[in-house]
């Protein structure tokens, strides 16, 4: 199989990595098929060894010095050092070995060193951040000054654009630090112990004498990774080393035209997952020219609100519809759920771990089984985080194609920390997955040649999309007297744009975005697209302009009205319902509650559509959102519905 991949004009090549699962094996010497649990041990046996000696390797040279001179890029004589990790320690002397006894080939040995120099080189920029925050200690840790501020950005190596919240998370750990020995840590090194070498094979630190993979020529879905497994844990000869095929499933997200790579192989519990990189051709995003915008806000409850902005010609920016929200309000409130349970079993472990204090205790059992019970939820909450993250990013994607948007926009929010709304909505507010949706919606979008880039969010929800005047917000746009945040109303009697918050800050964010491309660059280290600052003279064209209604049917009056029959009776909606007898017959009241329920469904709690499928409340009835119903139930997105005001009174506005 080649592994030239062609590339067409306008096409750029893009390296991806899919998960999959190793499940059954070929051993090729005895033709033996491997159960699961088989290739699972022999794994296990191999990425132990890998494992132990980069452990030994990377102890050996977690210091200042070694970690400066491998980040210097250069030996000493003064020659520049392999990209590969493994290349650069073996120019260096850095040599690992196997324990006395154990027989290794030189790619095993590769494959601890690629590791251990992995770890070593992404230390290098938390020994820099470490020493500008200790070089620039503030007065008060817990504030900084705005000349401490300064002060700690200069000392920092790219600390001008660096978010506030990681330098605070630096300076609170160096804080606990001296709270507990009385001084300052000297360096990081100091600061952190010896990373842990998780159990895993970077196949691609070895070349076709211990791994190869190749796609097969029939099924454009299936793979072949062979792969050299000892038969033993402790191989004495070479002989204990035997050569298993292992078929891989590839999945449908990996294109046939696709070039393979060696994946790696990770253990999770019992069963064996692969990494699996792959690199094809996709269209080319540009940095500048996009007259179709789509711009993303953050929420709460209603998460992403997203929608359409043109530039035309003139250099006008106009709106393309009304936009859309997508809202996890439901997801999210299991995901709080799940927060406290782990707080609480945290809690108790730590109780018992206190009342053991190292000895034999009849405690010790139910230790373990809390240890057991805290890995399950923090599982449960990864996979939710996960799950919600590629929903919301192929919502916006969507969006994007269907706009024919060539571009999103999205503020950058890295630096915000919740505070003042309470210590429940500050907690939800600071563990949303902001970072996981904008990861994978680079993902999905690269896939389209639509470029992500991230915006300054300064006054985004402040001022007015179409004239930059501070916006007045209130609860609710049926009650305009309540102070609040939901709605938006425009200050200035010439304009008099109102609407959701959340939708007035994605036109802020696509106009800023359109009128500031040009100032869009590339992050040196991550490769995203940002735009770093906003300039006065281009905020100033940041503005969108109104599209005038015009009627779709000519309504000039040519003749006599003709007159209509009225309707025998006034619309239930309109009508008040009658007053519901002591028993159980009488009219049906109206809406859609069913005349011998108590109370509303859920659905109708949480202002939902009428259709919408909720979990049934006989038996245990949660009450509202505050304990959810499961995922599918509560990711909603559907276009938002402010034309009219509600007759009823609601602090949520509209489903959408």
């Amino acid at each position: 199989m080649s592994r030239k991949l062609p590339i067409g004009n306008g096409e750029t090549p893009r390296t991806a990595c899919a998960r999959t699962l190793v499940r059954t094996g070929v051993d090729e010497k005895t033709g033996e098929r491997l159960s699961p649990s088989d290739v699972t041990l022999r794994v296990g046996w191999c990425a132990d060894l890998v494992s132990n000696m980069a452990a030994a390797l990377l102890a050996e040279h977690w210091n200042t010095g070694d970690v400066d001179v491998l980040a210097s890029g250069v030996d000493e004589v003064g020659r520049n050092l392999p990209s590969n990790a493994w290349m650069a320690l073996r120019r260096l002397g850095w040599s690992a070995a196997p324990p006395e006894g154990v027989k290794v080939n030189d790619r095993i040995v590769r494959m601890a060193q690629e590791q251990a120099g992995r770890a070593l080189r992404s230390a290098k920029w938390r020994a820099d951040l470490t020493a500008g925050v200790l070089a620039a200690w503030p007065i008060d840790p817990s504030k900084r000054t705005a000349r401490e501020w300064d002060a700690v950005r200069a000392a920092v190596p790219g600390g001008k654009y660096l978010p506030s919240s990681i330098i605070k998370a630096r300076t609170r750990q160096a804080a606990t630090y001296l709270k507990a020995n009385g001084r300052l840590p000297v360096s990081v090194f100091e600061l952190e112990g010896t990373p842990k070498i998780p159990r895993m094979l970077l196949l691609a630190a070895c070349d076709g004498q211990q791994a190869t993979i190749e796609r097969s020529e029939t099924d454009t879905g299936q793979a072949l990774l062979r792969l050299q497994l000892p038969t033993r844990p402790d191989p004495q000869t070479y002989r204990d080393w035997t050569w298993v095929a292992c078929p891989i499933a590839l999945p449908p997200t990996v294109p046939a035209s696709a070039v393979l790579h060696l994946p790696t192989l990770r253990l999770a519990g019992d069963t064996v997952r692969a990494d699996l990189a792959y690199t094809h051709a996709v269209p080319k995003a540009h940095r500048t020219g996009h007259t179709v915008a789509l711009g993303v806000d953050w929420g709460l409850n209603t998460l992403l609100s997203a929608g359409a902005v043109q530039l035309n010609g003139e250099g006008r920016i106009t709106a393309l519809g009304a936009g859309a929200q997508f809202r996890g309000a439901g997801v999210l409130a299991k995901q709080h759920r799940l927060r406290r349970l782990s707080e609480r079993l945290h809690t108790k472990a730590d109780q018992y771990e206190r009342l053991i204090a190292g000895h034999d205790h009849q405690l010790a059992p139910k230790l373990d089984v809390l240890r057991s019970e805290i890995q399950h939820v923090s599982n449960r909450r990864s996979n939710l985080n996960d799950a919600l993250a590629w929903a919301a990013a192929r919502w916006t994607v969507d969006q994007a194609i269907a706009a024919r948007a060539t571009v999103i926009y999205v503020e950058d929010l890295r630096s915000m920390e919740a505070g003042g709304m309470g210590r429940t909505l500050n907690t939800r507010l600071s563990q949303q997955v902001r970072g996981q949706i904008a990861d994978r919606m680079r993902h999905l979008a690269t896939e389209q040649g639509i470029a992500v880039v991230t915006v300054p969010a300064r006054n985004t929800s402040k001022l007015c999309p179409h004239c930059l005047t501070p916006l007045r917000h209130r609860k609710a746009p049926d009650q305009p007297t309540i102070p609040g945040w939901k709605w938006a109303v425009c200050l200035n009697q010439d304009c008099g744009w109102q609407g959701d918050r959340d939708h007035g800050a994605w036109r802020r964010i696509a106009a800023r975005g359109l009128a500031h491309q040009a100032t869009t660059v590339s992050d040196r280290a991550s490769g995203h697209m940002v735009i770093r600052t906003v300039l006065d003279n281009l905020e100033a064209n940041a503005v969108l302009t109104p599209t005038p209604k015009t009627s779709r049917k000519d309504r000039t009056k040519t003749g006599p009205t003709r007159r209509r029959s009225p309707r025998p009776a006034p619309r239930r909606r309109r009508a008040p319902s009658p007053a519901r007898p002591h028993g159980r017959a009488g009219q049906r009241p109206e809406g859609h509650a069913h005349t011998d329920r108590t109370r509303l469904p859920r659905a109708a709690h949480r202002h939902q559509g009428v259709n919408t499928i909720s979990t049934p409340t006989t038996g245990h009835q949660p009450q509202g959102a505050a304990l959810g119903a499961g995922f599918h139930l509560h990711a909603h997105a559907s276009p938002p519905r402010w034309e009219t005001i509600p007759e009823t009174q609601s602090n949520a506005g509209s489903h959408s």
